[in-house]
């Protein structure tokens, strides 16, 4: 096992895969030589040269365009989208081209493509650098959506959304680029995509979240256990498609659950989440679900910031409110 923050177990996986197997390329704006605007991708074309680590215009649709095209013809491209606010240049490579080809080409090419973009607030970044948009990309059907909380989960994660046959939009949240090591193993492995993960167990109340929200949650869960109330967090991992048999299996045991995310309230993954435990357990809540998110305004300026997020005092307030009920 070797210690690894969340940057470096993602830099390890697309090692892993590019000595693997010779049709993993890599590239995106400033990934060569520099190694990405955070050095994720540093020392990757220094080991395996300029044809499979390699430099694009600043051209995101360029980006979204070569990947498509490498990847029906047998390559597994991993690109990267420097920030997720430029995806909007590359929607249509990405949810039209990418995640249709196997549907519009009756099977005949696929999309093995992985697209990597940072996202996530807390960090002071400028406009279009920090908005979640991930209830965009899992609206769209033929493209799965993974957010990783942790290094370990990281790797093999990535490691798996590189073996995919079909497309997948890897989000890798900016404030958990650095904020922990953890152990994680070398060489490879695999984490089964759209599988959750129990990341904390509890009787009371249950917290579905993914991403740096999985933490917050944590941190709130801990604060609650002092006054005898057990929470259980369980970590998406997957945002499309979602695990709603391990939501279930909680739900049944809580009977009380709050869906938690960092992005805006309307029309997302908790919405989406909540829906499906209506669907399919309504029966076995004591209260309605409680969702917990960002207000309906655009991101806000960095001195706002912590304001807009939620944080453990909200999701405290949250937890009793459903337990009150």
């Amino acid at each position: 096992m070797a210690q690894m923050n969340m940057k470096e177990a993602i830099r390890d996986a697309m090692r892993v895969e590019l000595n693997r197997d010779p049709n993993v390329l890599i590239f995106g704006e400033d990934v060569g030589n520099v190694g990405g605007v955070f050095r994720v991708t540093e020392g990757l074309q220094k080991d395996f040269g300029e044809d499979r680590v390699f430099d694009t215009p600043l051209a995101e649709s360029a980006i979204g365009g070569l990947a498509v095209g490498l990847g029906v013809q047998g390559f597994r491209p991993i690109a990267e989208i420097q920030f997720i606010g430029f995806i909007f240049e590359a929607l249509d490579q990405i949810v039209i081209q990418a995640a249709r080809m196997r549907w519009r080409s009756g099977g005949k090419y696929n999309s093995p493509i992985v697209f990597r973009t940072p996202f996530g607030g807390g960090v002071k970044a400028a406009e279009l650098h920090t908005d979640s948009l991930e209830g965009l990309i899992a609206q769209s059907p033929g493209i799965k959506v993974v957010i990783p909380s942790n290094p370990y989960d990281a790797k093999g994660l990535l490691i798996a959304s590189i073996r995919d046959n079909d497309p997948v939009f890897f989000m890798e949240h900016l404030n958990l680029y650095h904020a922990f090591r953890a152990e994680v193993p070398e060489g490879e492995y695999t984490i089964e995509l759209g599988k959750a993960n129990v990341v904390r167990e509890g009787s009371d109340v249950t917290i579905v979240t993914y991403g740096l929200m999985v933490h917050t949650a944590v941190k709130a869960a801990e604060q609650l256990d002092k006054e005898g109330i057990q929470v259980e967090v369980i970590d998406l991992r997957t945002v499309s498609p979602i695990d709603i048999d391990t939501i279930m299996e909680s739900v049944k045991k809580t009977n009380r659950v709050i869906v938690l995310q960092e992005a805006q309230k309307s029309a997302g993954v908790a919405a989406e989440v909540i829906a499906q435990i209506n669907e399919k357990g309504i029966l076995h809540l004591e209260a309605p679900v409680l969702r917990i998110a960002g207000p309906d305004t655009v991101y806000p300026y960095a001195q706002i910031e912590d304001t807009w997020l939620p944080n453990p005092a909200r999701i405290i307030a949250g937890v009793k409110k459903v337990l009150d009920f």
